[in-house]
Protein backbone atom coordinates (compact mmCIF):
# COMPACT_ATOMS: atom_id res chain seq x y z
CA UNK A 1 0.00 0.00 0.00
CA UNK A 2 1.34 3.28 -1.22
CA UNK A 3 1.43 6.19 1.63
CA UNK A 4 -2.09 8.27 1.86
CA UNK A 5 -0.61 11.62 2.20
CA UNK A 6 -1.84 14.93 4.74
CA UNK A 7 -2.93 16.76 1.58
CA UNK A 8 -2.26 16.83 -2.15
CA UNK A 9 -3.68 18.61 -5.42
CA UNK A 10 -5.93 17.17 -7.78
CA UNK A 11 -5.15 17.99 -11.53
CA UNK A 12 -7.37 16.37 -14.23
CA UNK A 13 -7.81 15.91 -18.34
CA UNK A 14 -9.57 19.21 -18.08
CA UNK A 15 -6.74 21.19 -16.48
CA UNK A 16 -3.95 19.56 -18.65
CA UNK A 17 -5.73 20.25 -21.83
CA UNK A 18 -5.95 24.13 -20.63
CA UNK A 19 -2.08 24.14 -20.17
CA UNK A 20 -1.23 22.72 -23.22
CA UNK A 21 -3.47 25.42 -24.80
CA UNK A 22 -1.11 28.04 -23.12
CA UNK A 23 1.70 26.16 -23.96
CA UNK A 24 0.58 26.35 -27.82
CA UNK A 25 -0.36 29.75 -27.87
CA UNK A 26 2.25 33.07 -28.39
CA UNK A 27 1.89 33.93 -24.69
CA UNK A 28 3.61 31.62 -21.99
CA UNK A 29 4.25 34.89 -19.15
CA UNK A 30 2.55 38.54 -19.04
CA UNK A 31 -0.23 37.72 -21.18
CA UNK A 32 -3.83 37.45 -21.24
CA UNK A 33 -4.45 34.77 -18.64
CA UNK A 34 -2.73 36.81 -15.85
CA UNK A 35 -6.15 39.30 -15.98
CA UNK A 36 -8.49 36.36 -16.49
CA UNK A 37 -7.55 34.59 -13.57
CA UNK A 38 -7.04 37.95 -11.58
CA UNK A 39 -10.81 38.23 -12.91
CA UNK A 40 -12.20 34.85 -12.07
CA UNK A 41 -10.74 35.29 -8.35
CA UNK A 42 -12.68 39.03 -7.93
CA UNK A 43 -16.19 36.73 -9.21
CA UNK A 44 -15.64 34.21 -6.90
CA UNK A 45 -14.71 36.36 -3.59
CA UNK A 46 -16.28 39.27 -4.22
CA UNK A 47 -13.47 41.90 -4.17
CA UNK A 48 -12.96 44.57 -6.35
CA UNK A 49 -9.34 44.03 -7.18
CA UNK A 50 -6.83 40.76 -7.45
CA UNK A 51 -2.84 40.44 -8.14
CA UNK A 52 -1.58 36.62 -9.25
CA UNK A 53 1.71 36.79 -7.87
CA UNK A 54 4.64 33.97 -7.68
CA UNK A 55 4.02 32.40 -4.10
CA UNK A 56 1.58 33.08 -0.73
CA UNK A 57 4.98 33.92 0.67
CA UNK A 58 5.09 37.03 -1.87
CA UNK A 59 1.90 37.72 -1.66
CA UNK A 60 2.87 38.15 2.09
CA UNK A 61 5.73 40.40 1.39
CA UNK A 62 4.29 42.89 -1.27
CA UNK A 63 0.89 43.43 1.50
CA UNK A 64 3.37 43.91 4.06
CA UNK A 65 5.07 46.54 1.62
CA UNK A 66 1.77 48.34 -0.34
CA UNK A 67 0.93 49.03 3.57
CA UNK A 68 3.99 50.60 4.30
CA UNK A 69 5.27 47.97 6.67
CA UNK A 70 8.67 49.88 7.36
CA UNK A 71 11.81 49.51 9.97
CA UNK A 72 10.59 49.46 13.51
CA UNK A 73 6.61 49.26 12.61
CA UNK A 74 5.06 46.67 14.51
CA UNK A 75 2.91 44.03 13.07
CA UNK A 76 0.23 41.96 15.29
CA UNK A 77 -0.31 38.07 13.91
CA UNK A 78 -0.31 34.46 15.19
CA UNK A 79 2.54 32.33 16.39
CA UNK A 80 0.00 29.19 14.44
CA UNK A 81 1.21 29.52 11.46
CA UNK A 82 3.85 29.06 8.78
CA UNK A 83 6.62 30.80 9.25
CA UNK A 84 6.33 32.94 5.84
CA UNK A 85 3.53 35.13 7.85
CA UNK A 86 6.03 36.31 10.06
CA UNK A 87 9.05 36.23 8.35
CA UNK A 88 7.03 39.08 5.14
CA UNK A 89 7.16 41.71 8.56
CA UNK A 90 10.76 40.83 8.36
CA UNK A 91 11.61 41.93 5.15
CA UNK A 92 10.41 45.04 5.06
CA UNK A 93 12.11 45.81 8.10
CA UNK A 94 9.20 45.78 10.56
CA UNK A 95 8.64 43.76 13.60
CA UNK A 96 6.30 40.44 14.18
CA UNK A 97 4.47 40.73 17.81
CA UNK A 98 2.85 37.51 18.50
CA UNK A 99 -0.67 37.18 20.34
CA UNK A 100 -1.96 33.53 21.46
CA UNK A 101 -4.39 31.53 20.31
CA UNK A 102 -8.31 30.57 21.16
CA UNK A 103 -7.47 26.97 22.13
CA UNK A 104 -10.95 26.20 20.58
CA UNK A 105 -10.01 27.32 17.26
CA UNK A 106 -7.02 27.95 17.14
CA UNK A 107 -6.70 31.22 16.01
CA UNK A 108 -5.75 34.45 17.43
CA UNK A 109 -7.60 35.73 20.23
CA UNK A 110 -8.80 39.32 19.62
CA UNK A 111 -8.46 39.95 23.27
CA UNK A 112 -4.71 38.99 22.91
CA UNK A 113 -4.20 41.33 20.17
CA UNK A 114 -5.53 44.41 22.31
CA UNK A 115 -3.37 43.71 24.54
CA UNK A 116 -0.31 43.91 22.32
CA UNK A 117 -1.11 46.83 20.54
CA UNK A 118 1.50 50.00 21.22
CA UNK A 119 2.44 53.14 20.08
CA UNK A 120 4.68 51.37 17.29
CA UNK A 121 1.25 48.95 16.03
CA UNK A 122 0.70 50.03 12.20
CA UNK A 123 -1.09 46.29 11.63
CA UNK A 124 -2.51 43.21 12.20
CA UNK A 125 -2.27 40.17 10.47
CA UNK A 126 -4.79 37.45 11.44
CA UNK A 127 -4.00 33.82 9.97
CA UNK A 128 -7.46 31.93 9.17
CA UNK A 129 -6.04 28.31 10.74
CA UNK A 130 -6.81 25.56 9.01
CA UNK A 131 -9.56 27.00 6.77
CA UNK A 132 -11.32 28.36 9.90
CA UNK A 133 -11.94 32.45 9.61
CA UNK A 134 -10.79 34.20 12.56
CA UNK A 135 -13.20 36.50 14.57
CA UNK A 136 -13.10 39.52 11.50
CA UNK A 137 -15.81 41.54 12.94
CA UNK A 138 -14.07 41.91 16.39
CA UNK A 139 -10.27 42.04 14.99
CA UNK A 140 -11.83 44.97 12.54
CA UNK A 141 -13.32 46.81 15.63
CA UNK A 142 -10.51 46.46 17.24
CA UNK A 143 -8.42 48.08 14.12
CA UNK A 144 -10.62 50.62 13.68
CA UNK A 145 -10.25 52.06 17.10
CA UNK A 146 -6.43 52.05 17.00
CA UNK A 147 -6.00 53.09 13.46
CA UNK A 148 -4.39 49.90 12.18
CA UNK A 149 -4.70 47.92 8.76
CA UNK A 150 -5.38 44.71 8.38
CA UNK A 151 -3.58 41.71 6.38
CA UNK A 152 -5.57 38.93 6.18
CA UNK A 153 -3.66 35.36 5.72
CA UNK A 154 -6.22 33.28 3.74
CA UNK A 155 -3.77 30.76 2.52
CA UNK A 156 -5.79 28.33 4.43
CA UNK A 157 -9.45 30.11 3.61
CA UNK A 158 -9.92 30.42 0.26
CA UNK A 159 -13.82 28.99 -0.26
CA UNK A 160 -14.11 29.41 3.78
CA UNK A 161 -17.15 31.93 4.63
CA UNK A 162 -17.45 34.24 7.67
CA UNK A 163 -21.24 35.13 8.78
CA UNK A 164 -22.34 34.87 5.27
CA UNK A 165 -18.89 36.81 3.59
CA UNK A 166 -16.85 34.89 1.54
CA UNK A 167 -13.28 34.88 3.15
CA UNK A 168 -11.46 37.35 0.30
CA UNK A 169 -14.31 39.93 0.02
CA UNK A 170 -12.14 42.00 2.28
CA UNK A 171 -15.02 42.81 4.07
CA UNK A 172 -13.19 43.15 7.30
CA UNK A 173 -9.69 44.13 5.77
CA UNK A 174 -7.78 45.97 4.04
CA UNK A 175 -5.90 43.11 2.17
CA UNK A 176 -6.51 39.14 2.27
CA UNK A 177 -3.55 36.79 0.74
CA UNK A 178 -3.99 33.46 -0.99
CA UNK A 179 -1.41 30.45 -1.95
CA UNK A 180 -1.92 28.39 -4.59
CA UNK A 181 0.76 25.65 -3.41
CA UNK A 182 -0.39 21.85 -4.42
CA UNK A 183 -1.89 20.88 -1.39
CA UNK A 184 -4.13 24.26 -1.01
CA UNK A 185 -7.86 24.20 -2.29
CA UNK A 186 -6.45 25.19 -5.79
CA UNK A 187 -3.11 24.76 -7.19
CA UNK A 188 -1.09 26.99 -9.89
CA UNK A 189 2.03 24.87 -8.41
CA UNK A 190 3.36 27.28 -6.89
CA UNK A 191 1.80 31.06 -6.70
CA UNK A 192 -0.43 33.44 -4.77
CA UNK A 193 -2.73 36.40 -4.81
CA UNK A 194 -3.88 39.37 -3.13
CA UNK A 195 -6.90 40.55 -2.99
CA UNK A 196 -8.19 44.28 -1.95
CA UNK A 197 -10.88 46.96 -2.21
CA UNK A 198 -8.35 49.67 -1.80
CA UNK A 199 -7.47 50.81 -5.41
CA UNK A 200 -4.60 53.04 -3.84
CA UNK A 201 -3.09 49.64 -2.28
CA UNK A 202 -3.80 47.82 -5.87
CA UNK A 203 -1.98 50.07 -7.46
CA UNK A 204 1.30 50.10 -5.09
CA UNK A 205 0.47 45.97 -5.14
CA UNK A 206 0.94 46.03 -9.53
CA UNK A 207 4.54 48.72 -8.71
CA UNK A 208 6.04 45.94 -6.35
CA UNK A 209 4.97 42.92 -8.35
CA UNK A 210 7.01 44.01 -11.54
CA UNK A 211 10.37 45.68 -10.59
CA UNK A 212 8.77 48.72 -9.50
CA UNK A 213 7.96 49.59 -12.92
CA UNK A 214 5.09 51.26 -14.59
CA UNK A 215 4.30 51.70 -18.26
CA UNK A 216 1.78 53.70 -17.81
CA UNK A 217 2.16 56.89 -19.72
CA UNK A 218 -0.19 58.87 -16.88
CA UNK A 219 2.08 57.90 -13.73
CA UNK A 220 5.75 58.97 -15.53
CA UNK A 221 7.57 61.73 -15.02
CA UNK A 222 8.66 61.96 -18.88
CA UNK A 223 6.98 60.21 -21.96
CA UNK A 224 9.85 59.29 -25.03
CA UNK A 225 7.67 57.08 -26.42
CA UNK A 226 6.07 53.86 -27.11
CA UNK A 227 8.82 52.00 -25.75
CA UNK A 228 9.29 54.17 -22.83
CA UNK A 229 8.85 52.61 -18.88
CA UNK A 230 10.03 53.61 -15.90
CA UNK A 231 11.16 52.69 -11.96
CA UNK A 232 8.96 54.48 -9.47
CA UNK A 233 9.39 51.52 -6.28
CA UNK A 234 12.11 49.54 -5.65
CA UNK A 235 10.14 46.12 -6.93
CA UNK A 236 10.52 42.64 -7.09
CA UNK A 237 9.92 39.73 -10.31
CA UNK A 238 6.54 38.23 -8.51
CA UNK A 239 4.78 37.74 -11.53
CA UNK A 240 2.95 34.17 -12.21
CA UNK A 241 3.06 33.02 -15.53
CA UNK A 242 -0.24 32.21 -18.05
CA UNK A 243 0.88 28.72 -17.65
CA UNK A 244 0.45 28.74 -14.30
CA UNK A 245 -2.96 30.77 -14.30
CA UNK A 246 -4.48 29.00 -17.08
CA UNK A 247 -4.37 26.05 -14.57
CA UNK A 248 -5.79 28.61 -11.70
CA UNK A 249 -8.95 29.45 -13.86
CA UNK A 250 -9.63 25.73 -14.45
CA UNK A 251 -9.12 24.81 -10.79
CA UNK A 252 -10.79 27.66 -9.80
CA UNK A 253 -14.00 26.31 -11.50
CA UNK A 254 -13.64 23.51 -9.68
CA UNK A 255 -12.88 24.54 -6.29
CA UNK A 256 -16.85 24.40 -4.95
CA UNK A 257 -16.53 20.62 -5.48
CA UNK A 258 -13.23 19.77 -3.63
CA UNK A 259 -14.55 22.10 -0.86
CA UNK A 260 -17.71 19.65 -0.59
CA UNK A 261 -15.71 17.26 -0.78
CA UNK A 262 -13.25 17.98 1.96
CA UNK A 263 -16.76 18.93 3.98
CA UNK A 264 -17.85 15.05 3.24
CA UNK A 265 -14.45 13.84 4.56
CA UNK A 266 -14.41 15.99 7.59
CA UNK A 267 -18.03 14.90 8.17
CA UNK A 268 -16.91 11.55 8.10
CA UNK A 269 -14.04 11.79 10.32
CA UNK A 270 -15.98 13.56 13.02
CA UNK A 271 -18.28 10.93 13.06
CA UNK A 272 -16.05 8.02 12.92
CA UNK A 273 -13.54 9.18 15.82
CA UNK A 274 -15.93 10.95 18.08
CA UNK A 275 -15.83 7.80 20.83
CA UNK A 276 -12.05 8.43 21.58
CA UNK A 277 -12.19 9.60 24.62
CA UNK A 278 -8.46 10.73 24.90
CA UNK A 279 -8.26 13.00 21.51
CA UNK A 280 -9.98 16.50 20.98
CA UNK A 281 -11.66 16.97 17.62
CA UNK A 282 -11.88 20.63 15.50
CA UNK A 283 -14.89 22.76 15.64
CA UNK A 284 -16.86 24.71 13.26
CA UNK A 285 -18.29 27.74 15.09
CA UNK A 286 -22.06 28.31 13.82
CA UNK A 287 -21.51 31.43 12.03
CA UNK A 288 -18.82 29.83 9.73
CA UNK A 289 -18.43 27.64 6.95
CA UNK A 290 -14.47 26.25 7.04
CA UNK A 291 -13.11 25.53 3.79
CA UNK A 292 -11.23 22.63 6.05
CA UNK A 293 -7.11 22.89 4.72
CA UNK A 294 -6.08 20.86 6.81
CA UNK A 295 -7.80 18.31 9.60
CA UNK A 296 -5.91 17.94 13.16
CA UNK A 297 -7.10 15.99 16.22
CA UNK A 298 -5.40 17.05 20.01
CA UNK A 299 -4.28 14.45 22.36
CA UNK A 300 -5.21 14.90 25.76
CA UNK A 301 -1.65 13.12 26.37
CA UNK A 302 1.04 15.27 25.07
CA UNK A 303 3.54 12.64 26.01
CA UNK A 304 2.07 10.11 23.48
CA UNK A 305 2.95 12.23 20.39
CA UNK A 306 5.55 11.45 18.90
CA UNK A 307 4.74 7.42 19.60
CA UNK A 308 1.71 8.05 17.87
CA UNK A 309 2.77 10.05 14.92
CA UNK A 310 5.62 7.35 14.32
CA UNK A 311 3.06 4.52 14.51
CA UNK A 312 0.62 5.99 11.64
CA UNK A 313 3.75 6.44 9.54
CA UNK A 314 4.00 2.90 10.51
CA UNK A 315 0.63 2.26 9.49
CA UNK A 316 1.32 4.51 6.25
CA UNK A 317 -0.31 7.15 6.88
CA UNK A 318 1.13 10.75 6.04
CA UNK A 319 0.35 12.58 9.39
CA UNK A 320 2.07 16.34 9.65
CA UNK A 321 1.90 18.57 12.66
CA UNK A 322 0.75 21.90 11.97
CA UNK A 323 2.96 23.89 12.80
CA UNK A 324 5.86 24.50 15.55
CA UNK A 325 4.90 27.84 16.88
CA UNK A 326 7.53 30.30 15.17
CA UNK A 327 8.40 32.03 18.36
CA UNK A 328 9.95 29.10 19.00
CA UNK A 329 12.20 28.69 15.95
CA UNK A 330 15.62 29.56 16.72
CA UNK A 331 15.77 32.52 14.42
CA UNK A 332 13.25 34.01 16.49
CA UNK A 333 14.34 33.61 19.76
CA UNK A 334 18.26 34.61 19.03
CA UNK A 335 16.89 37.67 17.02
CA UNK A 336 13.74 38.31 18.49
CA UNK A 337 13.86 37.39 21.92
CA UNK A 338 11.46 35.23 21.80
CA UNK A 339 11.20 32.01 24.69
CA UNK A 340 9.39 28.91 25.37
CA UNK A 341 6.46 29.86 27.60
CA UNK A 342 5.67 33.04 25.93
CA UNK A 343 2.40 31.83 24.38
CA UNK A 344 1.20 28.59 26.48
CA UNK A 345 -1.93 28.32 24.77
CA UNK A 346 -0.31 28.13 20.92
CA UNK A 347 2.49 25.90 22.97
CA UNK A 348 -0.20 23.54 24.18
CA UNK A 349 -1.77 23.23 21.28
CA UNK A 350 1.61 22.25 19.52
CA UNK A 351 2.53 19.50 21.14
CA UNK A 352 -0.64 18.07 21.12
CA UNK A 353 -1.53 18.18 17.53
CA UNK A 354 -0.93 15.60 14.67
CA UNK A 355 -2.67 16.32 11.03
CA UNK A 356 -4.41 13.39 9.60
CA UNK A 357 -5.15 13.10 5.90
CA UNK A 358 -7.76 15.22 3.89
CA UNK A 359 -7.59 16.12 0.23
CA UNK A 360 -10.84 16.09 -2.41
CA UNK A 361 -9.57 13.28 -4.43
CA UNK A 362 -8.76 10.98 -0.54
CA UNK A 363 -11.06 7.92 -1.12
CA UNK A 364 -13.52 6.50 0.94
CA UNK A 365 -11.47 3.83 1.36
CA UNK A 366 -8.34 5.71 2.42
CA UNK A 367 -10.22 7.66 5.59
CA UNK A 368 -11.90 4.49 6.24
CA UNK A 369 -8.25 2.67 6.56
CA UNK A 370 -7.06 6.00 8.52
CA UNK A 371 -10.10 5.49 10.77
CA UNK A 372 -9.98 2.08 11.42
CA UNK A 373 -6.01 2.54 12.40
CA UNK A 374 -7.04 4.76 14.89
CA UNK A 375 -10.36 3.24 16.14
CA UNK A 376 -8.16 -0.23 16.52
CA UNK A 377 -4.34 -0.29 16.41
CA UNK A 378 -3.18 2.88 18.61
CA UNK A 379 -3.53 3.28 22.16
CA UNK A 380 -3.94 6.75 22.83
Amino acid sequence: MRTIPYGRQWVDSTDIKEVIKILKSDWLTQGPKIKEFEDALCDYTGAKYALAVSSGTAALHIACLAANIKSGDEVITSPITFVASANSILYCGGIPVFADILIDSINIDPEEIHKKITANTKAIMPVHFAGHPCDMEEIKEIAKKNNLLIIEDAAHALGAEYKNSKIGSCKYSDMTILSFHPVKHITTGEGGAILTNRKDLYQKLLLFRSHGITKEKEKMTKFEGPWHYEMHELGFNYRLTDIQCSLGISQLNKIEKFIDRRRELVKIYNEELSEIEKIVLPLEKPYIKSSWHIYYIRLKDFNKRKFIFEKLQDYKIGVQVHYIPVHLQPYYQKNLDYKAGDFPKAEEYYKSTITLPLYPKMTNKEIKYVISILNRKIVF
